[in-house]
């Protein structure tokens, strides 16, 4: 499982980035696939909301967490289900964390579809880094893969 590592937004990305690419998201306009995270808060219960960029790799969906545990994470990690938005578009999902040898593959995809956005949370390592360096950074960035409810 991953470690407690966490990269923290900082200003820009808390107070500009994220609100901008959530409007947008809930608004119906998906910046390259992004999505509204729906899910339970561990302890209130109550739905908490996020940006994230979703990645389908052969034919199987993961969420994938750039920053290392964050507070989703954690709150997936409890509910193992929530919703991905995009407008009003809903769909709900279950998730299941992978474990660290799973991950290489994922990592690697998800680092060729979204470097240009979160490439710099991944410690040097690239979409063209050997098996060994996504190995390394594995259990810093939690993985989830996700599918239709009853799924």
């Amino acid at each position: 499982m991953a470690s407690d590592h966490y990269q923290r937004p900082g200003w820009f990305t808390r107070h500009v980035f994220n609100p901008g690419v959530a409007a947008s998201t809930r608004a119906g306009v998906s910046i390259w696939g992004s999505r509204i995270l729906q899910v339970r808060g561990r302890t209130s219960g109550q739905l908490r909301e996020t940006p994230v960029n979703p990645l389908t790799h052969e034919g199987e969906r993961y969420l994938v967490a750039p920053r290392g545990v964050t507070e989703w994470v954690r709150n997936l990690r409890v509910a193992q289900e929530g919703t991905l938005r995009v407008g009003r578009r809903r769909e709900p999902f279950r998730a299941a964390e992978m474990i660290d040898g799973e991950k290489p593959e994922i990592l690697r995809a998800y680092l060729r579809r979204w470097k240009m956005e979160v490439g710099a949370f991944f410690d040097g390592v690239s979409d063209t880094s050997s098996d060994d360096e996504l190995r390394r950074i594995a259990s810093d960035h939690p993985i989830f893969r996700i599918t239709e409810p009853g799924g």
